[in-house]
């Protein structure tokens, strides 16, 4: 180390303290005022505000019953679920969590201060004249300071003593104050804005990850709630479907026994008929536990307020119906979702942040060499003066110099920048990795979307077949020319139509909501927006 000392320049040493206080009184957030001007941008198409509450744009009139039975459309209970469903409200709360995260990397520029306050007392005593003299003293010293890291590397600190000495011994009081002001400045190691404002710049965008993440539940919920109502319809559906079916089983048996009765056919008939109305009665159990299962998944979904949740019965007022859906081509989707898939925006941001990481520790690789300048006034009196001026004192101090210090082989520092460097490749190759399971599963969304929309003419068109051969069936049975046997197997073709049939729309509805699902665009497409308030 290198340093200079005098003891001269009041001026100068009145101006450098005046400075200092100038400094820790109007830039108290120098380091702060940068991050508006270096933080990451992002694109326009994927902002995302501060989420708390997300609520459909439409049929904001709906309100629950807090008990009984509940009437709702898919809105309906779209609403519901972004207004009371539990594992949203614990997503919501990870922004706030997160953001806390930069409050702490924005602490690392607030001006610090100490205090300190001490008092005491030594009796002393030592041989005069062949006399012994006692001696006591009392003393009381003050101390405080202020300190400050700013963007660029610079610690300031200034600090303030004062000490008073009162010994019996003397006929007053001896008291000092001191005056001192420091600062070092970064050369290699730990200089630059860019440097130091890189873990709030990374704590940002973690929160704007955690802001992603939130609307990818969110998109994950209006999915799930969405499917789970058109689950709840087609189980239902099934139920009336099954409940036909049976009637039918039972007056083929009512007819078959009547026909036995007066002659016209044999006992032989009557098991086949039997059989099949327990088998009608079986599917009807299933069916009916399959909507109770499908009921609960839906109010677990939307959690209704009121109590016994899990007890309240739903009816749907929103048949499957086909939506108007136009489709471009699948190019021109894919590069939809690469644009608006929250994952694919959060391996962008964490790609960011590795950048930033990057840079850090790069700046490590660098020796520690830091100039620092400390300059002081001392002033004497037989009391504490206040408010203590610089230039009234009696003595004047400066020193400047330099530090340096480096690990000889540096090797944590080498290990932290590899490291870094590697997490950035790892990323970006993640990030390609990502975006080309994207299309992959976009396209397959795509050949499902337009085999369910197929199937629904096709089993349509099955359905009325099959009631074209059970009303053949039934009339050849009549007359004597066909067997209960083939009328039961008949049936059971028409009942297996008419589920597929609904379930063939309920497949497109749900395959609808997943590719949008996947194309990061089902908030858009349901008019919901996810936004603070």
């Amino acid at each position: 180390m290198k340093a200079l000392s005098y003891t001269r320049g009041r001026w100068g040493a009145r101006f450098v303290l005046g400075l200092a206080f100038v400094l820790l009184a109007v830039w108290p957030m120098e380091g702060l005022a940068q991050k508006a001007k270096n933080k990451p941008k992002m694109p326009a198409s994927q902002k995302v505000k501060p989420p708390q509450k997300g609520k459909p744009a439409k049929n904001k009139s709906f309100k629950s019953p807090l008990k009984g039975t509940i009437k709702l459309t898919i809105a309906d209970a779209v609403m519901l679920a972004f207004e009371h469903n539990l594992a949203l409200g614990v997503e919501r709360l990870t922004p706030s969590k997160t953001q806390t995260l930069e409050d702490e990397q924005k602490a690392v520029f607030d001006v610090v201060l100490n205090a300190g306050v001490s008092g005491g007392r030594e009796k002393t005593q030592r041989q005069t004249g062949g006399e012994p003299l006692e001696t006591t003293t009392d003393t009381f010293s003050t101390s405080m300071s202020l300190s400050k890291y700013f963007s660029p590397g610079t610690q300031v600190t200034l600090g303030v003593t004062g000490r008073s000495s009162d010994a019996s011994s003397d006929s007053g009081r001896d008291t000092s104050t001191n005056l001192e002001v420091e600062v070092t400045q970064p050369l290699l190691r730990g200089y630059g804005s860019k440097v130091n404002l890189a873990r709030l710049h990374q704590a940002q965008l973690t929160t704007r990850i955690s802001h992603y993440e939130f609307r990818g539940f969110s998109e994950s919920l209006l999915a799930q709630v969405e499917t789970a109502y058109w689950s709840h319809a087609l189980a239902v559906r099934q139920v009336e479907i099954v409940q036909q079916s049976l009637k039918i089983a039972q007056r083929q048996l009512k007819e078959t026994t009547e026909m036995i009765r007066v002659g016209v056919k044999a006992e032989t008939e009557l098991p086949a008929t039997k059989a099949e109305v327990a088998i009608q009665q079986q599917g009807l159990i299933d069916a009916k536990s399959a909507a109770d299962r499908t009921r609960l998944a839906l109010l677990r979904l939307m959690n209704p307020p009121g109590d016994k949740v899990f007890e309240r019965k739903l009816i749907l007022a929103h048949p499957p119906v086909l939506p108007e859906l136009k489709l471009g081509p699948i190019a021109n989707h894919v590069r939809r979702a690469i644009a608006k898939r929250s994952e694919i925006a959060q391996a962008k941001l964490s790609i960011e942040s590795g950048e930033l990481e990057v840079v850090r520790t790069k700046n490590g690789l660098l020796p520690k060499l830091d100039f620092f300048i400390r300059m002081g006034s001392t002033g004497y009196s037989d009391s504490f003066s206040w408010p203590v001026y610089p230039g009234l004192g009696e003595g004047y101090a400066a020193v400047a110099g330099v530090n340096l210090e480096y690990p000889i082989y540096n090797r944590d520092a080498r290990a932290k920048h590899r490291r870094s460097t590697l997490d950035k490749e790892q990323l970006q190759k993640a990030l390609n990795n990502l975006e080309q399971l994207v299309e992959l599963e976009l396209r397959q969304a795509y050949i499902e979307l337009t085999r369910s929309k197929e199937q629904i003419a096709a089993s349509s068109a099955t359905r009325e077949l099959q009631e074209e051969k059970l009303r053949v069936e039934t009339e050849r049975f009549k007359v004597g020319r066909s067997t209960n046997i083939l009328v039961t197997q008949a049936q059971r073709d028409l009942l297996a139509a008419r589920i597929a049939e609904v379930r063939a729309v309920v497949d497109y509805l749900t395959a609808v909501v997943e590719f949008y699902r996947l194309e990061g665009s089902l908030l858009e497409n349901r008019g919901i927006v996810v936004s603070a308030k």
